[in-house]
C-alpha cells in the first residue's frame, strides 16, 4: 500500500523545488483577526479562530507560479453551522484567478461539505461539493493544491477529487499569467455555508477553531509567470492509471454538486470546458 502510494504521488507531482515548508513564522503571515490566529509550537502549527466580533486568517509571504500547496487541516468541531474555512491560492487584483477548498461547516452529527471552486481571469461559477469519507474535526487530514500549466488538481489525503484541465486551445480561460499566493481563513457565513443560510451560527459554541500544521509548497521549475515551457519538464502530464481510478471512485462516491450537470442553473447548456472534462 505504501509503495502504491508513493507510486501516485510520482505520477501526479513530477519534479519539484521546495520553496517552503519549515515553519509558520518563517512562511506565513497573520494579517487579520485581532490575535485570534496564533501561531504555536515554535512555529509548527497555526490556529485559526472565529467570534461573534471577528474570525481570522493568514497569507503566504511568497508568491507561487505553478506549484504544489499541502496542508494538514483539522476542521472546527462539534456545531459548525455557518462557519467555513476557507484554504486557497489566489492572484492578486480585480481580474484575478483563484483556485478554492472551503469547508462548510454543520450542525452536530451532520457532515461537512467540501466546496471546490476555480477562478480565471475574475469569473468563478466552477463549484463542486464534496462530501468527506471521514470525520475531519478528529484528527488532521491533508488537502492539496497542485498548479501545473496542464491541469489544476484537487487532492485530500493523496486521493484526487477534481481535476481543472488547461483548455485555452479550445478559447477557455486558465490561470497561467500571474502568480498566486497561499491564504487560509475562518469567517462567519451564516446567510449561505448550511442549507443555504436556513441554519444560522449558534454563537454560544464560540469562539470556533480550526488548526493547520506542515504546511509544505513546492515551485515547479522550468516556468516563467506567463507559463512558457515544456509540459515534459513538470514530469508525467496525466493522472496516471491508480490515480484516475481514486479519482473515479472519489466523485462516484462523495460528489454532491457539479456545475456541469446543473442544468437548471445553465439551461442553454453548461459552460463549455464541461464537455472536456473526463479524465
Amino acid at each position: 500500500m505504501v509503495a502504491i502510494g508513493v507510486m501516485m504521488i510520482m505520477l501526479i507531482a513530477g519534479p519539484q523545488q521546495a520553496i517552503a515548508a519549515q515553519n509558520f513564522f518563517q512562511d506565513v503571515d497573520i494579517t487579520w483577526g485581532g490575535g485570534r490566529g496564533k501561531i504555536l509550537d515554535g512555529g509548527n502549527m497555526i490556529s485559526l479562530s472565529l467570534d461573534r466580533d471577528s474570525g481570522s486568517g493568514f497569507q503566504s509571504k511568497l508568491d507561487y507560479m505553478y506549484a504544489r500547496i499541502d496542508t494538514q487541516i483539522k476542521l472546527v468541531p462539534g456545531n459548525s453551522a455557518g462557519t467555513v474555512v476557507a484554504y486557497y491560492m489566489s492572484s492578486q487584483g480585480p481580474v484575478h484567478d483563484e483556485i478554492d477548498f472551503e469547508f462548510l461547516g454543520n450542525v452536530s452529527g451532520q457532515p461537512y461539505i467540501l466546496h471546490t471552486n476555480v477562478y480565471t481571469h475574475g469569473q468563478g461559477s466552477r463549484e463542486m461539493q464534496f462530501y468527506l469519507w471521514f470525520d475531519p474535526t478528529r484528527n488532521f487530514h491533508t488537502y492539496t493544491i497542485i498548479w501545473k500549466p496542464q491541469h489544476i488538481i484537487f487532492m485530500v489525503d493523496e486521493i484526487p477529487i477534481r481535476v481543472f484541465k488547461n483548455l485555452v486551445k479550445y478559447g477557455i480561460p486558465y490561470p497561467r499569467k500571474q502568480p498566486m499566493k497561499l491564504y487560509s481563513s475562518l469567517w462567519d457565513a451564516e446567510d449561505w455555508a448550511t442549507r443555504g443560510g436556513l441554519v444560522k451560527t449558534d454563537w454560544t459554541m464560540a469562539p470556533f477553531t480550526a488548526y493547520f500544521r506542515n504546511l509544505a509548497a513546492h515551485q515547479y521549475k522550468n516556468f516563467t509567470h506567463n507559463g512558457r515551457g515544456s509540459f515534459r519538464q513538470l514530469g508525467h502530464d496525466d493522472l496516471g492509471p491508480y490515480a484516475r481510478k481514486r479519482l473515479r471512485w472519489a466523485q462516484m462516491h462523495f460528489m454532491i454538486y457539479d456545475y456541469c450537470t446543473d442544468f437548471n442553473r445553465f439551461p442553454q447548456g453548461p459552460p463549455p470546458e464541461c464537455k472536456h472534462a473526463r479524465i
